[in-house]
């Protein structure tokens, strides 16, 4: 195995995109879910980044790259057709210890992009060590059909049980039992037809008194 699997925590991180187009403003769009504060430089940029950068969301530099661009940068994005600038790009990285992908180049990353089912927290992504964009797409799309936005209200709730029941001092490794028997359940089917009052009737067999659905959901 090539790759190390991590998942990385960007938020309030300087996260340089160089590229302004098609492809740096879907880098762009992600990366700002995920709380970075991104610069863009780019001599040309989407409509998109420019209502970010309006807006105050980012910031907009229109201008060829410079090396000294990645100065207090944790990653860098290359989004550009430009071989020789991504190259550039790679290398001042490199001398600088930082993390750098350039799309759809694996050979000059040191970290490379899978590709990703998201549904709230859930996150699962795929990755085919940068060797077939093609079959990782085709297996996020049949994960997305697989994992549907119900995943997301499911591990939501498990969250707040878990959090309600750490706060009554109960042991971790108690809960085990307890998340088994509800994940062993018909507990997805109940939440994908909203079927709210089954729910409640299961935390009560399993749990006890004082676990509500609608309750622990706006926990």
């Amino acid at each position: 195995m090539r790759y190390y699997p991590v998942q990385l925590d960007i938020n309030n991180r300087n996260v340089l995109v160089v590229g302004g187009g098609g492809v740096g403003t879907r880098k762009v769009r992600t990366l700002l879910a995920c709380g970075a504060r991104v610069t863009v430089v780019s001599l040309e940029a989407s409509r998109q980044l420019r209502d970010l950068a309006t807006a105050g969301e980012i910031v907009l530099e229109e201008r060829s790259y410079q090396s000294d661009d990645l100065s207090g940068m944790f990653l860098v994005i290359g989004a550009t057709n430009d071989e020789k600038l991504n190259r550039q790009i790679s290398g001042d990285a490199d001398r600088l210890n930082t993390l750098c992908n350039i799309a759809d180049r694996p050979e000059v990353c040191n970290f490379i992009l899978p590709s990703i089912v998201h549904r709230d927290d859930l996150v699962i992504t795929i990755s085919t060590s940068g060797k077939s964009p093609a079959l990782a797409k085709k297996l996020r799309k049949a994960l997305e059909n697989q994992f549907g936005e119900e995943y997301g209200t499911l591990l939501r709730l498990m969250g707040a049980i878990r959090k309600k029941l750490l706060r009554q001092a109960h042991e971790p490794e108690a809960h085990k039992p307890l998340f088994e028997q509800l994940l062993n359940s018909d507990l997805i089917g109940m939440i994908q037809e909203s079927e709210v009052e089954k729910i409640d009737s299961l935390l009560l067999e399993v749990l006890g008194d004082g676990y509500i659905f609608n309750d622990l959901m706006r926990s």
